[in-house]
């Protein structure tokens, strides 16, 4: 089996202009940051991004990097609405297909299974259908007759996510309370690229663990990058909580200026600048 091991920046530099890209983990918890401050720092704009979105949305909306967003929501969980997507969004910096969390996740579904679209419940007699014109509704070919709402496939070029522990050909284990749906992201992609702690050996992912937290499979995975922080400023559980006081100073700083003090340079500095806790200065 083959040693999928790569770097964030090498990540990054195989991401191009124009992309579909969708980016795992759930508001403010278990995001890919280390992999979305990479692109961040690449010159890949024009980006289709489909989320749960949480700070990745708000970074990439603030960059100018984002040409349509696809999520059921924006949120840093602790602060209800991500400011600097919302400020992007307030001036129609990109296109917004707002979608409800469950036909975002049968969008999902759809595309691992190689489907255009599954029908669902979910959407039927809401403003969903309203603020979102192209949608579709199917009617059951069966005695029942019922109409449902034809979700789309969410198909993705690429996908990144962000797990504890992973071993080198790309399984992924993760360990907090909520798998959220990472391995969706995945399935539905062409490309994916998988962020986690700690690179271990393949026989230590379930050695204290049930085989059920083996959420990633290898068969899915392009890449994998050792990222310890990785999620940092959201929440990796158990290994570490949301930086509150962080996440704090980046939605009340203005985005030229968190930018410029942040990530400005590479991932070590950024890792060291959290260390030493330059946003209290």
């Amino acid at each position: 089996m083959s040693d999928k091991t790569t770097t964030a920046d090498e990540v990054a530099s195989r991401l191009r202009s124009g992309m579909t890209l969708g980016i795992g983990g759930w508001g403010s918890r278990r995001k890919p940051m280390a992999l979305v401050r990479a692109l961040l720092r690449s010159d890949v704009t024009d980006l289709t991004i489909v989320s749960y979105g949480g700070p990745d949305v708000g970074m990439l909306a603030a960059a100018g990097r984002i040409r349509k967003l696809v999520a059921p929501f924006v949120t840093l969980d602790s602060i209800p609405l991500e400011p600097h997507y919302r400020a992007a969004r307030e001036r129609g910096a990109f296109e917004l297909m707002e979608i409800d969390e469950a036909m975002f996740m049968w969008g999902l579904h759809a595309a691992a299974n190689r489907l255009p679209f599954l029908p669902v419940r979910a959407g039927l007699g809401s403003d969903v259908m309203r603020v979102n014109p192209g949608l579709r509704t199917v009617t059951s070919p069966y005695d029942d007759g019922e109409t449902f709402v034809a979700v789309p496939a969410l198909r993705l070029d690429a996908a990144l996510v962000h797990v504890g522990r992973a071993d080198r050909q790309g399984n992924g284990r993760y360990l907090g309370p909520d798998p959220y749906f990472d391995d969706l992201f995945c399935e539905a992609a062409d490309t994916a690229y998988l962020s986690c702690e700690r690179i271990v050996d393949t026989a230590e992912l379930t050695k204290e663990a049930a085989p059920q937290t083996l959420l990633i499979k290898r068969h899915t995975v392009t890449g994998v990058v050792e990222a310890p922080n990785g999620a940092h400023f959201t929440s990796c559980a158990p290994d570490y909580g949301r930086d509150e006081a962080f996440q704090k100073a980046y939605a009340t700083t203005p985005w030229a200026d968190f930018a410029a003090r942040f990530l400005g340079g590479d991932e070590q500095a950024y890792q060291s600048a959290v260390r030493e806790g330059e946003w209290m200065s």
